[in-house]
């Protein structure tokens, strides 16, 4: 397989790992405006350098937010998200007063479950080609 400028290297691997993943408010409450989400999208980025990830492209809509996360081999991507989630919940509510009415009960901005999704690289397809074309030896 060819270079790639993206890709990066601990120190006994190289990796391209890239997870695509989507957060929705709790009962999809219409809660954020664009300053909201532009708060969120730093707090994200000083969570993800926390745990050596880089935050890619982020953007979201009153309800929910997208987020393309380039991230190590040795990271777990569920403690990637417990983090990403519970770090912007706290900080956004305590920042934001008005988010908290919409909240008052469930003293949560995210909805308990999530997407996250692999991406990048080649098609699954061409990656079994590749695979299956090595040179076995007999």
């Amino acid at each position: 397989m060819g270079t790639d400028e993206n890709v990066r290297t601990g120190r006994h691997c190289v990796f391209r790992m890239h997870v695509h993943l989507v957060f929705v408010t709790k009962y999809r409450h219409k809660v954020f405006a664009d300053r909201h989400l532009t708060r969120c999208e730093e707090i994200m980025r000083a969570v993800c350098e926390d745990f050596e990830a880089e935050l890619v492209e982020f953007n979201g809509e009153n309800n929910h937010v997208h987020l393309l996360v380039n991230f190590p081999p040795k990271v777990a991507v569920s403690k990637l998200v417990n983090s990403l989630k519970g770090v912007s919940s706290r900080r956004l509510r305590q920042e934001f007063p008005d988010l908290i009415r919409h909240y008052w009960r469930a003293q949560r901005l995210w909805s308990g479950s999530y997407f996250a999704g692999s991406v990048g690289g080649a098609p699954l397809s061409i990656v079994k080609q590749y695979i299956e074309q090595q040179n076995r030896p007999l």
